[in-house]
């Protein structure tokens, strides 16, 4: 077949995907924000035209003969990497590699087995529809009572002072456990095995770590089982002093994480005010020197009802090179912010810099293709959630503390609070560490379940059963309110967070190592863009981390971070900030973050950059002022 005959092929393939991929996430945020003129039936339908192309096995054939063809043509080795064999059969080899990696990671074999995943979408779409009109309630003061979202929740029982407040809102979470039961979850897990042993899987969770990771599930929990068994002591050691130090009433699922850090949380509260979230992000990512390459960026930040409750990211336009020439990606993240809440302020920090470290990632990759640039298998949940979590490292970072957390005033944050925050949270390292942990260990248990068995009573004492096995505790997040297990996109795929906390720590143990510091340093962009983005999902989560630190996927040293005492970590962020207040920083940061940007709320503009990102800061401030007037 002659390299004309394969462009075209390679170029329709390129441009068939843009479409249903487009087609299928601006739906998909119109669905999600609760802004769709059209129902769950069109959202479906676009879910389900884009899985039929993902997973056709026609175009799989193709491809693979298409490039049989080339590698004959071609000496052995060529095309593995951009500038080897310079020539468009080598860029097509790289390129036909990329949708042959696709398609093999999301193929779905038989009609039993497409069946299944058409049940799937019908499913979720249904029960997210329902889920949209479900209102949740807390109280947020004695015998006041407000709606609540998936985050408010979460922010009062860590910050809330009054246990009744608090209380209320695990009642919350764990009444949507029941209604998630009621509602057709277990439909769904029953449908999703159905799919996984079509495919020649024990359960869906096997099929879906294979499918993700690229490992089987026994091999996953090798990793888990040795980092559980590592911090287990740790975990035990912080529970025992917490009770010891407050009463064991401090290890009831409502007191627990406000007797771990409440009263410090309540006192940085007024260091982050919710309004500079969105300028405090900015700066940080511009003096990190990272860029967006022209991508256009859509944010919606704040709480309303009907919008989906937790942060996300996804890219309706994938970034590529198209014969040469950048195409810049589109992207959309949101969170789902109250301003006036104590600690929303922090949250809604922690979302622009985590979602935003997902839309940088995916801005810059560089392949051919835009299949080397989304957010599905083949790319490994485990290396996209290291970029975010890389990016939302550094708010806990003492020197990046001692730099941006300041009042509406100007006033800095002391650092003596900054002290008591470090000596607080660091005891519960490994606590933090097992609520990500819990989540994979739930998710097989529920997946292995014999049918007779998924039934509502039986899959509720898993989880309380779980929570406490790895926890230690019953969970202040009721693992059934977690809202990665109901979508089928991060479903059995919880453990990535972990798997890439690990890797964050042993990247940033390399920045500190070669550099001495991270915040506000202009090389840490252009590397991660370079080692991390640039390959996308042509490189393994291994292989990548080997390109920036020379050293093979470790848990070392996050392990290492959940072993140091609260005096070792002070120690060391006193260093940091010490050693912040006498460098000599760069003067020539980049001038802006090279993206057109848009704050909104649902539908409506809330502020953008058209004029500058300043203005756009200004802007966002003064309608939150509006918004929501202090009294």
């Amino acid at each position: 077949m002659s390299i004309p005959e394969t462009r075209a092929f390679f170029d329709g393939l390129n441009r068939d995907y843009l479409a249903v991929h487009r087609r299928k996430e601006e739906l998909f945020w119109a669905f999600r924000m609760g802004t769709s003129d059209e129902g769950e039936e069109d959202y479906a339908a676009a879910e389900k035209a884009w899985k039929a192309f993902v997973s056709d096995p026609a175009r799989l054939a193709a491809v693979r003969g298409r490039l049989a063809g080339i590698e004959a043509a071609l000496p052995p080795g060529a095309g593995e990497a951009p500038g080897q064999a310079a020539g468009e059969a080598a860029e097509l080899l790289r390129g036909l590699r990329g949708w042959k990696a696709l398609f093999e990671a999301n193929i779905v074999e038989g009609e039993a087995g497409r069946a299944a995943m058409e049940r799937i979408v019908a499913l979720e779409a249904e029960l997210f529809a329902k889920r949209r009109k479900l209102v949740l309630t807390q109280l947020v003061a004695p015998g006041r009572e407000a709606e609540a979202t998936l985050g408010s929740l979460a922010t009062n029982l860590a910050a809330n002072p009054d246990e009744t407040a608090r209380r209320s809102s695990l009642a919350s979470l764990r009444g949507l456990e029941g209604w998630v039961l009621a509602n057709g979850f277990l439909d769904i897990v029953r449908a999703r095995n159905e799919l996984a042993r079509s495919q020649g899987r024990s359960d869906y969770f096997d099929y879906k770590v294979r499918k993700s990771e690229a490992m089987s599930s026994a091999q996953l929990f090798a990793v888990l089982d040795d980092f559980e068994l590592g911090t287990r002591e740790a975990n035990r050691r912080g529970l025992d002093e917490l009770a010891a130090a407050e009463g064991r009433s401090a290890l009831e699922p409502e007191n627990l994480l406000y007797a771990m850090s409440g009263e410090v949380l309540r006192e940085m509260d007024p260091y982050f005010p919710f309004a500079a979230a969105l300028e405090r992000w900015v700066l940080s990512f511009r003096r990190l020197g990272i860029g967006f390459r022209g991508a256009s960026l859509q944010l919606d930040l704040l709480e309303r009802r009907g919008k989906y409750q937790n942060g996300f990211c996804h890219g309706p336009i994938p970034a590529f090179l198209d014969r040469g020439a950048w195409v810049p990606a589109a992207v959309n993240f949101t969170s789902e912010g109250r301003p006036g809440q104590v600690g929303a302020g922090y949250r809604a920090l922690g979302t622009l810099f985590h979602e935003g470290g997902h839309a940088a990632h995916f801005a810059n990759v560089a392949g051919n293709s835009p299949c080397f640039s989304q957010e599905f298998p083949p790319t490994s949940a485990a290396y996209a959630e290291t970029q975010s979590m890389f990016c939302d490292s550094l708010l806990e970072d003492a020197d990046w503390l001692s730099r941006y957390a300041r009042s509406e005033s100007g006033e800095a944050m002391p650092p003596e609070l900054i002290r008591r925050r470090v000596e607080r949270a660091q005891p519960y390292r490994a606590f933090e560490e097992r609520r990500i942990l819990v989540v994979p260990y739930f998710e097989r248990a529920l997946y292995a379940l014999p049918e007779a068995e998924l039934e509502p009573a039986r899959v509720l004492e898993l989880a309380r059963e779980t929570e406490r096995r790895v926890l230690g505790a019953e969970s202040p997040r009721p693992l059934l309110a977690i809202p990665h297990l109901l979508d089928q996109e991060s479903a059995a795929s919880y453990h990535g967070y972990l798997l890439a906390h690990m890797a964050v720590a042993q990247t940033r143990a390399w920045f500190l190592g070669k550099f001495g510091y991270i915040a506000d340093n202009p090389a840490v962009g252009p590397l991660l863009a370079e080692k991390y983005w640039a390959p996308g999902n042509s490189l393994s989560h291994d292989q990548s981390l080997r390109a920036l630190t020379g050293e093979g996927f470790s848990a070392r040293h996050l392990a290492a971070d959940c072993a140091r005492s609260a005096a070792e970590a002070w120690a060391e962020a006193e260093a940091s900030m010490e050693a912040a207040r006498t460098r000599a920083y760069p003067e020539d940061y980049p001038a802006d973050l090279d993206a057109s940007i848009r704050v909104v709320d649902g539908r409506e503009l809330l502020a953008d950059n058209s004029v500058s990102e300043a203005r756009m800061c200004e802007d966002f401030a003064a309608a939150l002022e509006k918004r929501y007037p202090r009294s």
